[in-house]
């Protein structure tokens, strides 16, 4: 993952500097972590950030994350489901695309994604019988189509790489945020529900490594952008349209 993400760094990087100026960043779930480490990376490439859903979160100076959050949570968590390679494909083999984009874009489970033992995360999932108003089927069947192009393991891959990350990035042990951030989450996020995410989100650890922070609760779920999409680009408008940030 910090691998991928180093790469999709370089290439921003890249167009920043083609541009001659710092640049303006949002990003949004796995994006959002790219765009963390581009700040962390680079702080002098960015003029200001905003990210939705997924906030920076400390590495823990003795634990690799992959066995921490399988002994806290089981071996049905879906990021320990997802570690080993092929399995999380050959289970996903046995839906079409587009109801597992209807699985995982509408997940309605409980407060930790996490199957019965025996049972596959996919399988575990409901599939929802009907569509909330800010996505339409054309949406997942265009959502669908890239990933039936593409598989799912780039994706997967991602959790696959979670301790190798930790490993390289313990030179920045402790090392904080310094870009002006403004972090924006949905209060029925799935993410801002599990894992302790909620009281480390309003409370002052996260506010201690990114010091130059602002966090914006608000009605919602994961997709906050297509959910709520007005609020959210007014979000991000004001918060870069501040003077002392121009």
């Amino acid at each position: 993952m910090l691998r991928r993400h180093s790469q999709r760094i370089y290439s921003l990087v890249g167009l920043i500097v083609r541009g001659k100026r710092e640049a303006f960043v949002v990003g949004h779930d796995w994006g959002a972590q790219v765009a963390w480490y581009l700040c962390l990376f680079r702080p002098n490439r960015v003029k200001a950030l905003v990210n939705l859903g997924v906030p920076y979160q400390p590495r823990s100076p003795v634990s690799k994350p992959i066995p921490l959050l399988t002994k806290m949570f089981g071996e049905g968590l879906y990021i320990s489901q997802f570690q080993e390679p092929g399995r999380a494909e050959k289970a996903f083999s046995k839906y079409d695309y587009v109801t597992i984009m209807k699985k995982f874009l509408l997940i309605d489970a409980p407060d930790l994604l996490a199957a019965p033992p025996g049972v596959e995360i996919i399988d575990f999932l409901e599939t929802p019988s009907s569509l909330p108003p800010w996505i339409t089927e054309e949406d997942l069947q265009f959502f669908a189509s890239k990933f039936q192009i593409s598989g799912f393991t780039g994706g997967l891959n991602y959790y696959r790489a979670m301790d190798l990350n930790w490993e390289l990035l313990g030179p920045w042990q402790g090392a904080k945020i310094t870009v002006p951030t403004k972090f924006i989450v949905g209060d029925k996020d799935l993410g801002f529900q599990s894992f302790g995410t909620k009281f480390y989100i309003e409370g002052e650890e996260f506010k201690s490594l990114v010091p130059n922070l602002q966090v914006v609760v608000i009605d919602g779920h994961h997709f906050i952008q297509l959910e709520k999409a007005e609020l959210v680009t007014n979000e991000i408008i004001s918060f870069f349209s501040n003077q002392s940030l121009v």
